[in-house]
This record gives C-alpha cells, structure tokens and sequence, in this order.
C-alpha cells in the first residue's frame, strides 16, 4: 500500500471543525497567492517551452501545446491535494496540475527548474493513499497524476509477448490504479502481474516509488522486482527511459526512490498467466516460534505445486476474532467451530495462504493442500478455507474499504506503523511489542506479519531492507475513529504507541527498517538508508539538483515557499 513523510509549514490539523477554520483564514491570501504563482509559472513555461496559454478563468488557466495540461486553483482541487489517506497532516499547495502525459509533466518540472530563487516544489500525486503527507507540497504544485494517459481505451497498450525476456509485458501510465491494470489485462489474454499489494487501488508510480509489497513477494518479489523499463521525469524536466541496461542508476535509484529522483510516467510491467481460481485458507497459533517457523519454511519451498503462492499472517487477540474486520473471514457461517479456542486467550496469529489452481489443476488441489498443510504445527481445529475466484482474492481488501465505509470508519485518521524486521529478532518483537507494548491487545485494527526472501529484492534498488536472508513486515494498519469510547483506539493512543514501539526497537537494537519511512529530520534519514546514503544523495543532485520533487518526504531541505523567494 505507497507512502511518504511531510515537514509542514503548519501544526497537523486533526479534527474536520480544524480544518474548515484552516481554510477559512487561509482562502482568501491563499487564492492571491495562486493568482501570482499562476502567472510567474505560465511566464516560465512560456519562456522555457513556448507553451501557448490563455485564461480560463481569474484563478486558473489552461496550458495548451504538449497534450493541453490544466493548471488549476479551484478550491475543490486545492483541498484534495492538501489531504490524504492517512489524514495526519495537511499542507495546501499553491497549485493542482493535471497533465495528459508525460510531455505535461515535463514541461511543468522543466518550468518550476527554471524559475528563480531555487525552484518550486513539484510533487507527484496518485490517488490520494499516502500516509504523512508525502505526496504534498505545501507552497507548490501538485501534480494530479490520476488521469493522465489513461483516457481512452482505444489508446491504451495492450499486452505484448517479448521473445528476448521470455514473457508478457505491458505498459501503463504512472498514475494507473493496479486495479484497472489487473482487469485490463484480464480482458486482453488472460495476463495478470505477478506480485501485488494487498490493496489494488493504489497506483502504479506510487508503489514503485516505495517497493510494493504482499504475500506473493516471497517468490515473485516485490513489484519494483517485476518492473522492466521506466520512463521517468527528472527533476530537470527531462523525460528519461531507464532500465537496467539503460540508465541503470536512474531506473534501479527510481525504484523505491520515495519520488526523490523523479516522478514515474510510465513502467513496463512484467506479466503472467492469470490463474481462474484461488483456495484461501486461515490457521491459527497460539506459539510464535511455531508461528515463524511454518511461515519461514513456507516461503523457503520452491517446487509448483509443493508451495503456496501467497504467504502472509496477521496478529490479533483471542477475545477479537470475531470482531476484527480483517476476520469476516472466521464468520459464524463458517462450518468450522471456533470451540477450539476456548482455552486460549491472549495473543493468537493467524497464517494466511492461498493455492491457485485452474481447470487443469483442479483435480489436484485438494492434495496439494493436504500435503502442505500436513507439515504445520497451527491448533487442531482451526483451519478455515474457502475457494473463490483469483480476482476476488486479489481484491479482497476493497470489499473490506466498502463496508467501512458504509460505517463511515474508512475516511479517518490511520496513524500506519510499518517496519521491517530481521528475522533473528522477531521473537524478541514478539515478546516487546505484541505482548509487551501492546500488552497483548491489538485494538484499532490489523497488524499484519509475514516473512520475505532478501535475495527476491535487487539491491540496486533505493530501498532499504535488514541484512539478513530472511526478514519480515509487521504492518500496524490501525485506525484511529473520532468519538471511539475505547481510549486505546484514540489518535492520541495510537501515535504514543507508535512511538514506543519505535524507542523498544531502538533500545533493544532490533534493527528494524521502516517500510514506507515517516522521518522528520535529514539525520534520521542518513540512519535510515545507513551505508546507502552516499549514493542516494549523489543520485539526489544528479537527476533532481534543486531538490523540487516530493518534498513533502523531508529528506533533503526544500526550496524556499515561493512567498519566501
């Protein structure tokens, strides 16, 4: 699920009443200011790229030439920009640009690089998803990726077969959701990518740009493992196809780059055949160390049909089964009787696998399953499966999105924790964070946990993972719901515990990585990408020297807001 870190210019506004007195006292300076940005860039883009322009409206204006981009400060554009998923922070830029393709794009980057006093800050933007405000630019522009390149069917690429990489291929604008991807390429041969997120509505530049991760990347890798070519927009302005034969340090810096080298406009996605149907199954422990054990053992299996292609887990107490959201799963229609947890209370956990089959295969499930599931050490009795088709699987977190929503407990604070973890420490997590922190409850939502194979990550690639073969996420996907009556699922609650499990790591010396980094200071980022960071920040001043792009991460100073220039 993508993912960023922000340095406001103002104190994080939490409540709805906040933020309607935020816009209130900002509108009207804020618009004016639009007004003078507006006609300082257009002068620029004019200069730099000989764009022709002509005024929509007093605050906004369309930018014609390459694919006619849309500079907008329509109140309505402005607000969404100033948010996201998380709903931690919120820093109103100064613009919304909403490009066609890449050429837009480009000559937005190649306009604010060429301004005076240091630039303006450009941050790509998908769908909204980001955490701490990573995709926002407080005083600049955002650049609305969401709809560019993807408007009509008739031009989008269809799958292609390559001889040379011995498979299928296709090719999508940055801002797609993985959600369109998958079904288009369903409709067009039956093709699928072969490592996913949990969640499909994310877009593509946006995971790409972290690692894009789920319970098939212990095999497949995660999805930047599954990435052939990129063009991305430098921060120069210069549109640049990169692979690992071609720009090698711009292509793998990209990857899990944070959006700190530039804003991915289009990626060359690996494909495979799409299975037709998956059998989900759910175990559950009471023994971490048999817990880790079995996972560990799973995702080391290489044969077909002696594996499972999908490996994952999740923590959650005994007396909240039946309640926690990712257990719908453990309903009271399920044959299976939940008699057999009667003697255990505390910590459980939960392993999460599938088996994919097809027509062909179909006859053979059955005992493949038996014979995997005959070597695991989970509690007689709990085994919970259900057959379905792969598509439903893979969209199985939307559903969840969807009643939540109805409850109206989607759209609220989502204090997210994600951390990588050594495998030769997770029992000491286990032992400080599960039944230690978090004193053995797991209230406001799932903390997934799930191990991942070190060699399946190409260490070219910008993100930082332990040094260890095997290491897992632990994912605390807490939500923090207004008006809660338990004190535990507070904001407050939730970002204390955060902190402490932070502090715990750092004492005890976990070694822990955070996925989806949320730091606030450059020295917590050197300690973040350690030994790593040398190349990154030469990579910084080669391909974005002003340091324009995404500055709402905080890893390197920002130019100044454009009222300070």
């Amino acid at each position: 699920m993508q993912e960023e870190i922000d340095l406001v210019i103002s104190e994080p506004l939490a409540g709805s009443v906040q933020y309607e007195m935020f816009r209130g006292q900002r509108n009207g300076w804020a618009m004016a200011r639009c007004l003078v940005f507006m006609v300082f860039l257009v002068s620029c883009l004019i200069s730099t790229v000989g764009l022709p322009v002509e005024p929509a409206d007093e605050v906004a204006m369309q930018l014609g030439g390459v694919g006619g981009g849309r500079l907008s400060v329509e109140p309505s554009d402005l607000t969404e920009a100033s948010r996201d998923f998380g709903r931690l922070t919120m820093s109103e830029p100064l613009a919304v640009f909403h490009p066609r393709g890449a050429e837009d794009v480009a000559a937005l980057v190649k306009a604010a690089y060429a301004s005076p006093g240091g630039g303006i800050r450009v941050s790509a933007r998908g769908h909204g998803h980001s955490i701490s405000g990573q995709a926002q630019a407080p005083g600049g522009v955002v650049v609305d990726m969401s709809h560019g390149w993807r408007a009509e069917a008739a031009e989008r690429a269809l799958p292609v077969y390559s001889p040379d990489l011995g498979g299928h291929y296709i090719d999508v604008w940055g801002g797609e959701l993985w959600i369109d991807v998958l079904n288009w390429t369903l409709a067009h041969g039956g093709l699928a990518p072969r490592s996913w997120t949990d969640y499909l509505y994310l877009s593509v530049g946006g995971t790409l740009s972290n690692a894009g991760i789920s319970g098939q990347a212990f095999h497949h890798g995660p999805q930047i493992s599954n990435v052939y070519e990129l063009d991305v927009v430098t921060g120069k302005g210069e549109v640049v196809t990169c692979s690992e034969s071609n720009n090698p340090d711009l292509f793998f810096g990209a990857l899990g780059g944070l959006g700190q080298l530039g804003i991915i406009t289009r990626a060359r996605i690996a494909l495979e055949p799409a299975p037709h149907r998956v059998r989900w199954i759910r175990a559950l422990y009471s023994n971490f160390t048999e817990f880790t054990a079995d996972q560990e053992r799973l995702i080391s299996l290489q044969h077909g049909s002696r594996r499972f292609e999908y490996v994952e887990g999740f923590v959650v107490a005994a007396e909240g089964l039946i309640n926690n959201w990712r257990s719908s799963f453990f309903s009271p229609q399920n044959p299976v009787k939940l008699s057999s947890l009667k003697h255990h209370s505390g910590v459980l956990y939960c392993l999460e696998v599938t088996k994919n089959y097809d027509d062909s295969t179909a006859g053979t499930v059955d005992q493949d399953v038996e014979a995997l599931l005959g070597e695991l050490n989970f509690i007689p009795g709990t085994v919970f499966t259900t057959d379905l088709p792969y598509v439903d699987f893979l969209d199985r977190v939307h559903k969840a999105e969807l009643k939540l929503r109805d409850k109206g407990m989607w759209e609220v604070p989502h204090p997210w924790l994600n951390l990588f973890v050594p495998a030769s420490r997770i029992a000491d997590f286990d032992s400080g964070v599960f039944r230690g922190v978090l004193g053995s409850r797991t209230a406001g939502g799932p903390i997934l946990i799930y191990p991942m194979n070190k060699h399946k990550w190409d260490p070219r690639s910008s993100v930082v993972t332990p040094e260890e073969d095997v290491f897992y996420l632990v994912a605390f996907l807490r939500s923090a719901v207004p008006g809660a009556t338990d004190p535990a699922k507070s904001l407050e609650a939730l970002e204390r515990q955060n902190r402490e499990i932070l502090e715990f790591c750092d004492e005890a010396g976990i070694g822990a990585k955070q996925y989806l980094p949320n730091h606030k200071a450059q020295r917590e980022w050197e300690a973040h990408f350690g030994e790593r960071w040398a190349r990154f920040a030469r990579l910084k001043a080669e391909f974005d020297p002003r340091a324009m792009l995404a500055t709402g991460q905080g890893i390197f100073d920002s130019p100044p807001l454009l009222a300070e220039s």
